[in-house]
Formats: structure tokens, C-alpha cells, sequence
């Protein structure tokens, strides 16, 4: 059968040319696309596939920001927290000023734990102290802070760290003794700076403290605003009953304020003692301390006092003259002093608070806590230099 056999021949050469036409096509094809590759510039990109958001996202739930310090992730605040109200709009305000995302504050405050005794001893404080001190009020006070173990660690303290010391004396015109009567009066140089997380602390007086709720709210959100600046973990700080931290006990709204890093090692560090001493220097400068100036002198009295008393009580020079009060050693003449009562076990004492002595009592509103701080700082410049109590 020579005709079929001729026909099938002619067939395979046809499937042939087709074949081998289809295969010249891919051929430039790829050619031109490695052309068009090349032309552009850059280098062909693989394509990668599209992936889906992860289901939290779809549903609107936030993920946690791995740049917020500690691990904490949940869908609602459990634990001594929950279904508090005012803690829920606290985490919205924090979310919306901050950035901070919220399942990352319902995580922590999850682990926040309800302070009982400190709102029982809150409560038993009351409110601040009004009127005239007590007779030989000023001589209980003082001699809580005026011990050998103040003065004698205080010495120890200054030994040890005498250039932290200078050189915030240096820097900010801050006397060494006046940074170490803060730390004495405060924390002993560290040996009490208190045993509760900071955030523990501050929850329970923010949302279960009414009288002063507005305040540790506030100082709440400088803590957690403090623990993301410096990266550190909000469930590890620990200080006072109230909050305050440190060698200096600064509460979180000082510290973003007037701490610093004193030891340049790229953090602010209030429990370490030289980041301490000079956040403490920082701050009496900060508000207005003047270097080489006294703090008290003692006033003479002639006749009865009947001005009011207190370290925000101010009066000019000439005030006092026409009162009977004038100062025991020379003032400036441009200063307006306060006028202190201090009542000890043997009689009344009256004293005039300087400028000086005024931003002591920025750290505490306090007569009584001043004067124990300038009277802590004499004690151990004396006991630093090996004088004697009359030089």
C-alpha cells in the first residue's frame, strides 16, 4: 500500500515543523523577557506568594508591639483587675496617646495585683497635717534621721562613690551632703527603698483610691510611658507603698522629668547610686538651686512671734525687722525667707529658710523634712571631714 504509506510520511514532516516552529517561540519568548530584564535595571524579583493577615487581625484584635518591653498578650484583663471600668478606659487612653496596644496592657494588668495594706495605710495617713506643730514634734522627727547608722553609712556612702559626687557638685552647684541627706532621709543610701512592683502599686491607688485617684493615674501612665522609654519590664521595678523608686525615691512623673544618666552608660538608673546622685542633683537644679548659698540660719526673736509660720510662709527682711525677728548671721539682701518654727523637747526654736532651703521642700512639702535633710547634710560633712560638732 505505496499511497498510504507516502501519505503518513508527509504527515510526520508537517508535525515536525510544527513542533520545532512552537519550540522556536518559547525560545524567543524567554529571550525577550530576560531582555526586558536586563533593560530595566534591576535584577528579576521573585514573586512571592500573598499571605493572609493572621485571624486576630482580621477580627481586630491587636498583636503584640515586640518593641514594648515584657511579654504580656491577652483578649481581656483577668486576675485582681478585672472589670474594672475605669482600668479599661485607662487602657484606651494609653492605646490612643501612646501607641501602647491594648492587648499588650490587658496582658499586664492581668498580672497586677490588688495592694490591700497600702490602701489600709493609706487611709490611716489622712490628709495633710494643718495648723502649729506640736510641742517637741520637730525633736521626734529629727531623731529618726539625725542616727549613727545615717551618719555612719552616709560617710561609708560618700567614700565610696566621691567622684559620682563631684562631679555632680560640678555639673549642678549640688553640695555633696545636701544629695546625700535626700538618700539618707529617704532610703537610708538604699537600704529601704521599699519591696512592692511599682505596678502593683500604683493600680491599686489609681483605681481603688478615690481621693487621690486623679495623681496615681497619672503617675501610672508616666510609669508605663518611663518602662517603655528605657526598656524595662513593667513587672520588675520595685519601690514604696506609693510608687516611689530608687535611692532617691523618685515617683515615675519626676523620673521622666529629672533623671539622668549620670554614669553615661546609656540608661537612667535610680536604684543604681550613681544615676541617683545625680537625678538628685539634677533635680535641686532644676528648681532653682543656688550654688555656694546658705540654706537656714537661726533668727533672733525679740518679743513675741505673731507672723504665721511654715516653709511657704515669706516675708522680706524689712518684715521681719518690724516684727522683732532679724536673722543671727548675714542674708542677702534680696532674699524673702520663710519663717520655720521648729518645736524641741527643750523649748521653741525659730529659724529662716533661704532660698535654698525652699527647693529642699520641692522634694517633700514639708518643714520637718527639710530641716532633717540640711541637718543629715551637716552631720555628715562634718563626720567627712573629721570635724568636730562645734566647727
Amino acid at each position: 500500500m505505496p499511497s498510504n504509506k507516502k501519505k503518513v510520511s508527509r504527515n510526520g514532516a508537517t508535525t515536525q515543523r510544527k513542533r520545532g516552529a512552537i519550540k522556536t517561540m518559547k525560545i524567543n519568548l524567554i529571550l525577550l523577557i530576560l531582555t526586558l530584564a536586563g533593560c530595566s535595571g534591576h535584577k528579576a524579583v521573585k514573586q512571592e506568594p500573598v499571605l493572609q493577615p493572621p485571624p486576630s487581625t482580621q477580627t481586630g484584635q491587636q498583636l503584640p508591639n515586640l518593641n514594648m518591653p515584657g511579654q504580656f498578650s491577652a483578649d481581656r484583663v483577668t486576675g485582681d483587675f478585672a472589670g474594672y471600668p475605669q482600668l479599661n478606659e485607662f487602657i484606651l487612653h494609653m492605646e490612643a496617646a501612646h501607641g501602647m496596644p491594648r492587648n499588650y496592657l490587658y496582658g499586664l494588668f492581668s498580672q497586677a495585683r490588688r495592694k490591700q495594706w497600702t490602701l489600709d495605710y493609706m487611709n490611716r495617713q489622712g490628709g495633710p497635717s494643718q495648723g502649729t506643730p506640736r510641742p517637741g514634734s520637730w525633736s521626734k522627727y529629727r531623731a529618726q534621721f539625725l542616727t549613727e547608722l545615717h551618719i555612719e553609712s552616709g560617710v561609708a556612702f560618700w567614700r565610696r562613690h566621691a567622684q559620682a559626687l563631684s562631679q555632680a557638685e560640678q555639673r549642678y552647684g549640688v553640695p555633696p551632703e545636701y544629695i546625700l541627706g535626700i538618700m539618707g532621709v529617704e532610703t537610708i543610701y538604699g537600704r529601704n527603698m521599699g519591696k512592692d512592683r511599682v505596678l502593683d502599686a500604683l493600680t491599686t491607688l489609681a483605681f481603688d483610691y478615690p481621693r487621690r485617684s486623679d495623681y496615681f493615674t497619672e503617675e501610672l501612665e508616666n510609669f508605663l510611658v518611663m518602662a517603655q522609654t528605657e526598656n524595662i519590664d513593667p513587672l520588675e521595678p520595685r519601690g514604696s507603698f506609693a510608687g516611689a523608686m530608687g535611692l532617691g525615691q523618685f515617683m515615675p512623673g519626676s523620673f521622666l522629668k529629672w533623671a539622668v544618666d549620670h554614669n553615661l552608660d546609656g540608661r537612667r538608673d535610680l536604684w543604681h547610686p550613681e544615676d541617683a546622685i545625680g537625678s538628685i542633683a539634677n533635680y535641686f537644679s532644676e528648681h532653682g538651686w543656688h550654688p555656694g548659698e546658705a540654706v537656714v540660719v537661726p533668727a533672733l526673736v525679740a518679743g513675741e512671734v505673731t507672723l504665721p509660720t511654715g516653709y511657704d510662709k515669706q516675708y522680706s527682711l524689712s518684715e521681719l525687722a518690724t516684727a522683732g525677728i532679724t536673722p543671727a548671721n548675714e542674708v542677702s539682701a534680696g532674699e524673702n525667707p520663710s519663717l520655720l518654727l521648729l518645736r524641741g523637747n527643750s523649748g521653741d526654736e525659730y529659724w529662716l529658710g533661704l532660698h535654698n532651703f525652699f527647693v529642699i521642700t520641692r522634694y517633700n512639702h514639708s518643714t520637718h523634712y527639710a530641716m532633717a535633710v540640711h541637718a543629715l547634710a551637716q552631720a555628715l560633712k562634718r563626720r567627712y571631714l573629721g570635724l568636730a560638732v562645734g566647727d
